[in-house]
């Protein structure tokens, strides 16, 4: 049986951003599976966050005003690109002073792949990692 990937779109998601960004296989006999982009988000940010020195992902400025009024973002701080049937990911990221950050870059690059990957069965192309931010860690009570 021959499945065929199909991309709807080709845009983007980010927090504030409403769309309907899906990716998905049509041609088996139960019917289609289709990812959104938001779950492909969801999956980045919390590999991303289980790398030690990563404190937490960075927005935009609309992101953060949508995070006042009370949307609630699972995507925050990362966009989703889907290219020549690759997934594409920039994540912006906060680490903890100290951390050496190459080498906190490269774990996420690769423990982001490879969840993307093993969940959804779509290939990841690119991750790249955007340092936006060096927090002290928070004083011993």
């Amino acid at each position: 049986m021959e499945i065929k990937k199909r991309i709807n779109g080709g845009g983007a998601v980010t927090a504030g951003q409403d769309s309907s960004e899906e990716h998905g296989e049509d041609g088996t006999e139960l019917g289609a599976i289709r990812v959104h982009n938001s779950v492909i988000a969801a999956i980045a940010r919390l590999a991303a966050l289980k790398v030690p020195g990563v404190v937490e992902m960075s927005g935009s400025f609309a992101e953060g005003l949508a995070s006042m009024v009370g949307k609630a973002s699972f995507d925050h701080g990362i966009k989703v690109d889907m290219e020549d049937q690759k997934v594409n990911l920039d994540l912006h990221i906060v680490i903890a002073f100290g951390i050496r950050i190459p080498q906190v870059a490269w774990r996420i690059q690769n423990d982001v792949r490879k969840a993307i990957e093993d969940m959804t069965g779509k290939k990841v192309g690119l991750v790249n990692v955007i340092v936006q931010g060096v927090r002290l860690p928070a004083p011993a009570a």
